[in-house]
């Protein structure tokens, strides 16, 4: 068929049409059901993560406001048996009233607040309560510290004067310096000495203090520790118990406790230690002086 070109670009153009009709692309064809299914699913995998995310760190917020919470309890204790501590020192020290104030809370003061204005708990407040404590804790310190001096003034150096063996039966069985561990074989420094002596031999303090620690303590087993002042500090350690508690006042010769095998003991013995600010010393210097005379 010969068509002349005016007719070939007419047919065209009708085809062209006739195509454009047919689609008709300036429609809105909607979205597709299967790619807007597969972005939503998307979508909430990523919101999911993100929730999980938040999640952990909210339970690890509220892990680490547990463990303040908790550290704020062992410091509320251990204020408490400083106070108790301070208090019985300073009744032996014969103290008039109102000089020390372990039995009071410190001074404090402020705004009264509506119980429906109580702010939430949160980190911040454990902080704040944790500072509060603390400046409690060095007071109390303070205090003890000028007490001390005052009991020196007192003239109780010759009570405190620390002399003689822990108990009165038994023999030496290890001395202060280095030996072979018992139990390795290998060299390790022994810093007390130790009385072996039957199980349940009573145990007596070698002067006069304030027991600053009766418990178990790991490798010591049973364990009394008594401060004598002016650094002065005796340990008596593997007790089969004690009789005494945090804060007695305890005098030269008072049985403390009884010969045990607890903790680190290969048999029944008592291991005493002498330390001075810390520092530990060689309990038979002490042990073989003599007492002054009450």
């Amino acid at each position: 068929m010969n068509l002349s070109r005016r007719r070939l670009l007419s047919f065209l153009g009708i085809a062209a049409f006739l195509l454009v009709s047919y689609h008709q692309p300036w429609k809105d064809r909607g979205v597709d059901p299967q790619l807007a299914q597969k972005k939503i699913h998307q979508e909430q995998l990523r919101l999911a993560r993100e929730s999980e995310a938040v999640l952990e760190v909210r339970q690890q917020v509220q892990r680490e406001l547990t463990a303040m919470s908790m550290k704020m309890g062992e410091l509320q204790g251990q204020l408490m048996r400083l106070e108790a501590f301070g208090q019985r020192l300073a009744e032996v020290a014969e103290i008039d009233e109102g000089e020390f104030f372990f039995g009071q809370p410190l001074p404090v003061g402020g705004p009264e607040t509506n119980i429906n204005e109580w702010p939430v708990v949160n980190e911040h407040n454990l902080l704040r309560d944790l500072d509060q404590m603390l400046e409690q804790l060095a007071d109390r310190q303070k205090q003890l510290r000028l007490l001390e001096s005052v009991m020196v003034n007192h003239h109780i150096d010759e009570a405190r004067f620390i002399a003689g063996r822990p108990v009165n039966s038994g023999w030496l069985s290890s001395q202060y310096g280095i030996r072979r561990d018992p139990f390795n074989g290998n060299p390790t420094m022994h810093r007390g000495i130790d009385y072996a002596a039957p199980e349940g031999t009573p145990v007596m303090v070698t002067g006069a203090g304030i027991v600053t620690f009766a418990g178990r303590r790991a490798a010591y087993g049973n364990l009394v520790e008594v401060d004598h002042g002016g650094g002065l500090r005796t340990r008596y350690a593997h007790l089969k118990n004690y009789a005494v508690e945090v804060g007695d006042v305890v005098t030269r010769g008072q049985k403390i406790g009884q010969v045990g095998q607890t903790g680190r003991a290969t048999g029944p013995h008592v291991h005493y230690e002498v330390l001075q600010n810390g520092r530990h010393l060689n309990p038979a210097e002490y042990v073989t002086r003599r007492a002054p005379r009450d």
